[in-house]
């Protein structure tokens, strides 16, 4: 089964990462796009711009909603397992998440950091279908509270410390549901122009990269306040 994970990750890698490569090439410049005016907590511009949802991204198969599912400000967040700053930025998310009662975080597995990240990207997609939002969660931030890379036999270790069977998994994690899945986030986040993790939507805007724990508390403040990211 643990091997499994690996073969089945190698297959479908080459369409997932040929897809995202032509995607990021494509839309290269827009790493660089700034349409409203932010700051990161470094002094440098942020990249950001205006996006075109055709429907509901918490409703993807894969896709999960922590916080208040019926929160008044929705943050959506497009991550790799293996993104350092996707690490940083977990600490600080989840800090948001117990701080304001009306956040509702969308998660959003991205995988298209290499191998590994699909292979572990199996396994949360696995966790996603047969546990719990909250499971799901705990597994995310114990992935992010690692050091080194996480690949597919990792993300089964790390899901088997936290009481789930990781027999099942795996063999779901194998499945090609799990495979479309992946290639449907990755698809998606390619059409709004992702070409940097993390990434964030927000009031109709892509934040590309991460600005900073206060600058994205900033951001929440104000899509709470105004219904934007930024208030006049």
């Amino acid at each position: 089964m643990r091997k499994s994970i690996v073969l089945a990750a190698g297959i479908a890698v080459a369409a997932l990462l040929a897809g995202h490569a032509a995607a990021q090439q494509r839309d290269r410049a827009m790493a660089t796009v700034a349409e409203i005016p932010l700051t990161g907590d470094d002094g440098q511009l942020v990249p950001n711009h205006a996006v075109r949802l055709l429907g509901p991204i918490d409703k993807l198969p894969g896709v999960v909603t922590v916080g208040n599912p019926n929160g008044k400000t929705t943050l959506v967040e497009f991550y790799d397992l293996n993104c350092p700053y996707c690490r940083i930025a977990s600490s600080d998310i989840a800090d948001l998440v117990d701080l304001d009662r009306e956040l509702k975080l969308v998660l959003v597995p991205f995988p298209v950091l290499g191998i590994p990240s699909i292979a572990a990207s199996r396994v949360e997609l696995a966790v996603a279908k047969l546990g719990t939002p909250q499971q799901f969660y705990d597994f995310h931030r114990k992935v992010y509270a690692q050091r080194g890379v996480t690949d597919g036999l990792r993300a089964l270790e790390i899901a088997r410390g936290l009481g789930l069977d990781t027999k099942a998994l795996a063999k779901f994690g194998d499945s090609d549901e799990v495979t479309e899945m992946m290639k449907a986030h990755v698809r998606l986040g390619d059409s709004l122009g992702l070409a940097a993790t993390p990434a964030f939507i927000i009031d109709g805007i892509a934040i590309l990269g991460y600005p900073g724990r206060y600058r994205l508390q900033a951001i929440v403040d104000a899509s709470d306040a105004c219904g934007k990211v930024a208030c006049d």
